[in-house]
């Protein structure tokens, strides 16, 4: 089941439920059909039995002018085995991101490039004022010429972030967000920690709307940029993160 949405790069919220007629997986994806590699929201769900219904809210802070919000069966050819029974959109408000004036300009650079890379060729994009610069290569390799299974780098002493086509176009627009917001807290807090960037670029990326279950998956896709971080300093790592996440989501929770 296909549903186009003339989302005209608006911010908005999609209230969906969906009744299952039988045990089933469903996928939900959304993508601008124009161009491929523009997923905006990747997901998938279980239902248990029939006439289980469940409901969604599926955020998109940022859009493209057109999207296409595709429903399916995971294992079927049709869409027989499930139906949407309430279908709201509603306008997403703009949210406050308590930043400095830089750091708004790299995430906006950051979300402008996210929604590109996937058809964009390698090469060295520069920021509107030449700010900030990304270095969109093949893939990232060491000296010797062997590939980093690194999604993204940055230069230590210059606002530059390399960034790996390869990986890349496997990710969701807001895990490319999540990336590189990470990345861009390594340069601004000048800090080699990575815990600290984490936090840093999940609270951008959350302040921003994007979704928790993305900020989630994101964060094991950075851990796989550092091998060197296994055992009892990963599991730390993943903890703190999450912690922050769920404390971030009650302390908006008690606020509205």
């Amino acid at each position: 089941m296909i549903i186009p949405i003339p989302t005209n790069k608006n911010r908005f919220v999609i209230h969906l439920r969906i009744k299952a007629h039988r045990a089933m997986e469903l996928g939900i994806q959304a993508y601008d059909p124009r161009y491929p590699h523009t997923y905006y929201l990747r997901r998938k769900a279980r239902f248990y039995k029939a006439a289980q219904e469940r409901e969604f809210e599926l955020k998109f802070p940022v859009s493209s002018k057109r999207l296409e919000l595709f429903l399916f069966d995971k294992n079927a050819f049709d869409d027989q085995n499930f139906s949407v029974t309430s279908f709201v959109v509603k306008q997403m408000e703009p949210a406050p991101v308590w930043a400095s004036e830089s750091q708004h300009r790299f995430l906006k650079f950051a979300i402008e490039f996210a929604q590109k890379a996937g058809h964009t060729p390698t090469g060295y994009y520069d920021s509107p004022n030449g700010e900030f610069l990304f270095h969109y290569v093949a893939s990232i390799t060491d000296p010797l010429g062997k590939e980093l299974i690194t999604p993204a780098r940055t230069h230590r002493l210059m606002p530059r972030v390399q960034i790996s086509k390869r990986l890349f176009l496997g990710f969701s627009i807001p895990i490319r967000v999540a990336i590189l917001a990470h990345e861009g807290c390594h340069w601004f807090l000048n800090t080699r920690s990575q815990t600290t960037a984490d936090l840093c670029g999940i609270k951008q990326y959350l302040d921003y709307g994007f979704p928790k279950i993305e900020a989630v998956y994101a964060m094991t896709q950075i851990f796989g940029s550092y091998p060197d971080l296994i055992g009892q300093a990963q599991l730390k790592r993943t903890r703190d993160v999450m912690d922050f996440i769920q404390a971030y989501i009650q302390e908006k929770q008690t606020i509205s």
